[in-house]
C-alpha cells in the first residue's frame, strides 16, 4: 500500500475519467490495497474494437501524464486485446469484451472494495 492513499485515488478518478471520455465501457475501480501490496487500486474496462482500445490507452496515458503520474510499464499493444498499463500505485486494464469476460478480474479480486465515482 502506498503512504498516500489519497493521492493514488485521485489518480484512479483521473484514469477513470479518461477512460469515460473515450466511451470505455463497464469501467470498474478496485481498491485491492488492503488485500495486495502490488498496489492501491485497479481499474478495469473494455473497449470494442482494437481502435478504441488504443484511443483508450492514450487518453489515459494523456490525462495521467498531465497529473504528474510516472511514466506507466506497458504490457501489450494498443492494439492487442488486453493493456496493462502499470503507474505504480494505480494498475489499468483495458480489454477486449472477449478477453474481459475469459479473464474475468473482478471475480479474482471479489474481495475488493468497489469505488464508486
Amino acid at each position: 500500500m502506498s503512504f498516500d492513499i489519497e493521492k493514488s485515488k485521485k489518480l484512479a478518478i483521473t484514469a477513470y475519467e479518461a477512460l469515460e471520455d473515450k466511451k470505455g465501457e463497464n469501467i470498474q475501480i478496485l481498491e485491492v490495497a488492503e488485500v495486495s501490496v502490488i498496489a492501491d487500486y485497479f481499474i478495469i474496462a473494455n473497449g470494442n474494437n482494437p481502435s478504441q482500445i488504443t484511443a483508450l490507452v492514450d487518453s489515459v496515458d494523456e490525462a495521467m501524464h498531465k497529473a504528474g503520474a510516472k511514466s506507466p510499464r506497458i504490457e501489450g499493444h494498443q492494439n492487442s486485446s488486453w493493456v496493462l498499463m502499470d503507474y505504480g500505485d494505480v494498475i489499468i486494464h483495458v480489454f477486449s469484451k472477449e478477453d474481459r469476460e475469459f479473464y474475468n478480474l473482478e471475480r479474482l479480486w471479489a474481495d475488493c472494495t468497489r469505488v464508486e465515482i
